[in-house]
């Protein structure tokens, strides 16, 4: 696999968690004939909560990866659910031990292959003989991630957002791998 990889995660299962996927299936249902979205280019999966089939994707080599996933809230209330979130990541990031972002972005080392934690997946795949490729994440903030299925009213409305935002990331690279667009600008997750 080369170019971009596109990987919805999360657990439908637990309200707001299933943001990721939510989106990718958008994406999925969109992607033909958007321009610049040709399927050799642009893979977009929903991963659900399988850690080990997103890491061995990765290790058959793509350019960048996008992830969506839903962030939990700051403890300090200062962002409420349904906000996005448009981060990079890069190996230093990884590697720190500590939370990635102020936003609380899961930081468990720890590695299931049965579960998805996708920092975990992204920290092992050096040992797996891989490397990060340019990586981003659209986050959003969640509301409710207890048993249930159904994304809460303030992250449904967020979908679209999430999903022009993946759109402007991918369109900004094929056209400059180094800039892009102001309103998908993302974060320094360090």
């Amino acid at each position: 696999m080369s170019g971009v990889l596109v990987a919805g995660v999360g657990n439908v299962f637990l309200r707001d968690d299933g943001f990721g996927p939510a989106v990718a299936r958008r994406l999925a249902e969109e992607v033909s004939g958007l321009p610049g979205w040709a399927p050799e280019e642009v893979q977009v999966r929903d991963y659900g909560i399988r850690g080990l089939h997103l890491a061995y994707d990765l290790l058959d080599g793509v350019d960048a990866l996008v992830l969506v996933d839903v962030l939990p809230a700051p403890a300090d209330g200062s962002t409420s659910a349904g906000t996005l979130r448009i981060l990079k990541i890069r190996v230093e990031d990884l590697e720190s031990g500590g939370p990635l972002t102020p936003a609380g972005l899961r930081a468990n080392p720890a590695f299931d292959p049965h579960g998805m934690d996708p920092l975990a997946v992204l920290r092992r795949l050096r040992v797996l003989g891989g490397s990060l490729p340019e990586t981003y994440l659209v986050g959003c903030i969640a509301g409710r991630t207890d048993e249930g299925m159904g994304l809460s009213e303030d992250v449904s409305r967020a979908v679209p957002a999430a999903v022009e935002a993946v759109r402007t990331l991918v369109t900004a690279r094929s056209t400059n791998a180094d800039a892009a667009p102001a309103s998908a600008t993302p974060d320094e997750a360090g």
